[in-house]
């Protein structure tokens, strides 16, 4: 059974973000009504009340988030860490200062529920590595981004 947490965000969340190696599950509508999920690795909390992440311009879940703005993400995480958070977003920068074809969107939260079951418990989240050195150079500047943002707006 969920449980609403309020609208900022917990401890334990932000201690996960802030580490960067989890992936956070973004989920969208098309103007069809068409529901879309996609895997964000850059994600940054800004405050207590909004998270900072960065994606592709071309993605069907950026496009989804501007039409629609409101969107859903969910983050599981070792220490049995289990939220959704439901959020407005708003592009905050287009293009990215570190790279062209990426936009760093805020989203500010609505909601956040536990999605922590009493069955169960989160062990672990989903682990990722880098492809390449380059893909690595990239990945930590788009987090310097974020983090960077997460001070100045």
């Amino acid at each position: 059974m969920a449980k609403h947490v309020g609208v900022k965000l917990p401890e334990d969340l932000i201690a996960i973000l802030k580490a960067g190696k989890t992936v956070g599950v973004l989920a969208t509508f098309s103007e069809k009504g068409l529901p879309h999920t996609t895997p964000i690795q850059c994600v940054y909390p800004k405050g207590l009340e909004s998270v900072l992440i960065s994606i592709h311009k071309d993605h069907t879940g950026y496009h989804n988030m501007v039409w629609q703005k409101k969107v859903m993400m969910c983050f599981m995480d070792e220490g049995n860490v289990a939220y959704s958070i439901l959020g407005r977003a708003g592009v905050v920068r287009a293009p990215s200062s570190v790279h062209p074809l990426m936009n760093v969107v805020r989203i500010d939260i609505i909601d956040i529920k536990s999605d922590r079951s009493v069955l169960t418990r989160v062990d672990a989240g989903v682990r990722w590595s880098y492809t390449s050195w380059e893909a690595e150079e990239l990945t930590k500047a788009l987090y310097g981004e974020l983090k960077e943002l997460s001070i100045t707006l």
